[in-house]
């Protein structure tokens, strides 16, 4: 069986050979883009690019970079655990032509890399089409299909509309119809009764998308007409956790040696089997994959927190602890056990994994230690208010505020757990009291004092709190703070275990 490590390296390799500049990953946590908190597609660090506004290093480029997708527009939180193949976290391998070639060297490239290095069985292998757009005065793409009929009948050539095969960057920018490539996992008994043709998009988990080659041609102008672009670029993206599991001859991702062995750390750790019991199975699944995801954000720079990137990997450690206590029956601190696996299976690919394991592990420790903590109250409190609550009524937004503000719940999680008992959440109320307590905040700080300097050589505050849960320290300065009636005290210390706010 082909290790993951392999194919990865066979990927680059390959269009290495065809003229490629193999270019380092950059950082799950986006620096670069203030529109975005995370890399959420390959093509993330050549937007620039692709926008005009940069030259790439070289025409031909290819990398494996790894992405999340737990926020906006791409947002698979909701469904990981429940299927087998989606998930927060993965890796894209690409390769992009900027100016350079277009369709007619990815398509018999990638045809290439499937079936004669791979060896995928083409027979198994399907592709889709820009079947055009009369709004747009786009035809339907006869350079892709002619280049696919070299390689497939007919019959494994699927026509697709705008929303299926024509991809943008934003609602301006650049643009150009795509061609994705699927696999049918199934049996040969399932594919003699139900062709993959009426399965593809379709969300079956064995009829799946592998790769999806994008050729963006034109530019979406602000009146929405599209203008061709003068230089043409290829962007490609292949799921990589689909891939291995093509090629290992795995029917779940899950079942990969990608994912296999935090499973199997897991299980190990709770005692318990994974593949015995269904619910047992997707609270397992939540937790590796989330746990993945928390890592590697944590690595480069997201540790959880109140803001921002921060935040949603506090949402993602809450949801897996979450699925760990009330699925698995566990009560203390036991996901930041998966991590020196994650080190194992990750380290000598992404170095930044290896260098901040103890980091990692200790801050994914501490925000378990936290959310235990309040955990089960909350779950109390939670049925509680839903206990007089009839079926079809949504749980009120001032309720699922409290489980915010007081117990530490994302509402995410909180309409996770409602739906579990066939409750929906009041989002929009939920909104209202957030706002509410935002202005209240605002108005009930009143009259900062001025600082009180007491040690007056200290340019830095010392952070302990990798090492030691308590310090004993100096006062560097302090002010007051009157608020609501009340004056309090804000004071700086030489060295801390706390983590700033």
């Amino acid at each position: 069986m082909a290790k993951s490590q392999d194919i990865r390296n066979q990927f680059l390799h390959f269009f290495k050979e065809k003229g490629h500049n193999i270019v380092p990953a950059v950082p799950i946590v986006a620096k670069d883009n203030p529109s975005l908190l995370f890399v959420n597609a390959g093509m993330n660090p050549f937007t620039s690019v692709l926008l005009g506004e940069e030259t790439p290093s070289a025409p031909r480029l290819a990398n494996a970079q790894p992405c999340l997708r737990v926020t906006g527009k791409h947002n698979d939180l909701e469904v990981v655990g429940h299927d087998t193949y989606h998930h927060t976290f993965f890796e894209m391998l690409g390769n992009w032509s900027f100016g350079d070639y277009f369709k007619e060297k990815a398509i018999p490239w990638a045809w290439e890399l499937l079936v004669e290095v791979y060896k995928l069985p083409a027979n198994r292998l399907y592709a889709t089409v820009f079947q055009g757009n009369r709004e747009d005065d786009v035809p339907l793409d006869a350079e892709s299909l002619a280049l696919w009929q070299h390689h497939l009948p007919d019959d494994h050539i699927i026509h697709g509309d705008k929303e299926a095969n024509f991809w943008e960057m934003g609602k301006t920018g650049p643009c150009g119809p795509c061609t994705e490539m699927h696999i049918d996992l199934r049996s040969d008994k399932e594919r003699s009764l139900v062709p993959a043709q009426n399965l593809i998009n379709k969300g079956h988990p064995q009829v799946i998308e592998l790769w999806n080659l994008v050729f963006i041609a034109y530019q979406r102008r602000q009146d929405q007409c599209l203008v061709p672009l003068k230089d043409r670029h290829v962007d490609t993206g292949m799921g990589f956790e689909r891939l291995v599991m093509a090629l290992q001859g795995k029917h779940s991702t899950y079942a990969t040696d990608l994912l296999r062995p935090l499973l199997e750390v897991l299980g190990a750790r709770i005692g318990k089997t994974y593949g015995k019991d269904a619910t047992t199975d997707l609270a397992m699944r939540v937790i590796v994959d989330h746990v993945r995801a928390a890592t590697f954000a944590i690595a480069d720079g997201a540790r959880p927190s109140t803001q921002k990137a921060g935040y949603v990997v506090r949402r993602i450690l809450r949801r897996a602890i979450r699925y760990g206590f009330t699925h698995l029956n566990l009560k203390k601190p036991f996901i930041h056990d998966i991590v020196p696996i994650l080190v194992e299976v990750y380290g000598s690919v992404y170095r930044r994994l290896a260098q901040h394991a103890s980091s990692v592990q200790q801050a994914i420790e501490q925000e378990e230690i936290g959310f235990l903590r309040t955990l089960a109250s909350g779950l109390k409190r939670f049925y509680t208010m839903t206990s007089q609550l009839p079926p079809d009524a949504p749980i009120k937004g001032t309720y699922v505020f409290e489980l915010y503000d007081t117990y530490g719940f994302p509402p995410d999680l909180t309409s996770t757990i409602a739906s579990e008992k066939g409750y929906t959440i009041d989002q929009k109320g939920f909104d209202v009291a957030m706002l509410q307590q935002k202005t209240r905040g605002k108005q009930t700080t009143h009259d900062i004092g001025d600082w009180h300097i007491v040690k007056s050589d200290l340019k830095h505050s010392l952070f302990v709190g990798y090492d030691e849960y308590e310090a004993t320290a100096q006062v560097v300065k302090y002010r007051t703070v009157k608020r609501q009636g009340h004056t309090i005290y804000q004071v700086v210390l030489d060295q801390t275990p706390f983590y700033p706010e």
